[in-house]
């Protein structure tokens, strides 16, 4: 029964974009929608936000790497260690931590890491890749979406989406400990 399933999602996810390429540009047609002209002037649309939004961007980028090249980051994670510690966080964690509401490429690099360090059974590795998935790169989000609208005053969206972010890790920790029967 649970093969049939399997091979059964199997199939279909094999032709689901496909189907959504080739379906959504005839349905468009059919209601005489002209689209490739649309398709272009979203793309142009496209463009034009890619360059509003490089500003934000790159200072995100570049506040990230003076954050783990200044020391701070180590720093923030030997400070949080004892917290984490009597939470049951592997310490090789608590950089992931901080790392992640801040930039989701330096903490998939941090994860990638510590996964061929540790090898992709051992409790940290998995904590990780279940972290990755688990809570979202909050001052990132908000740095760049509120930015490049021009939200100046977030009121409680950071304080929000960190709380979430906790509920989160939370939630991974709990599943990762009970797979890993700890």
């Amino acid at each position: 029964m649970m093969n049939a399933l399997v091979s059964g999602v199997a199939a279909v996810s094999r032709w689901v974009m496909p189907a959504i390429i080739i379906g959504i540009p005839v349905y468009g047609h059919l209601r005489g929608v002209p689209v490739y002209r649309s398709f272009v002037e979203g793309a142009g649309e496209g463009l034009g936000v890619a360059v509003k939004i490089l500003p934000y961007l790159v200072a995100i980028m570049f506040a990230t790497s003076l954050f783990r090249s200044s020391g701070a980051m180590s720093l923030a994670a030997y400070l949080l260690r004892p917290i984490t510690a009597w939470a049951g966080v592997p310490s090789e964690i608590v950089p992931l931590l901080i790392l992640k509401p801040l930039s989701g490429a330096a903490s998939l690099s941090y994860t990638v890491d510590l996964v061929r360090r540790l090898g992709p059974d051992s409790y940290p590795a998995l904590l990780a890749c279940v972290s990755q998935s688990s809570f979202d790169t909050t001052f990132y989000v908000v740095g760049l979406y509120f930015g490049s609208v021009g939200i100046r005053r977030t009121r409680h969206t950071i304080a929000s989406a960190l709380m979430g972010d906790l509920a989160g890790f939370i939630v991974a920790l709990i599943v990762c400990a009970r797979l890993k029967g700890l």
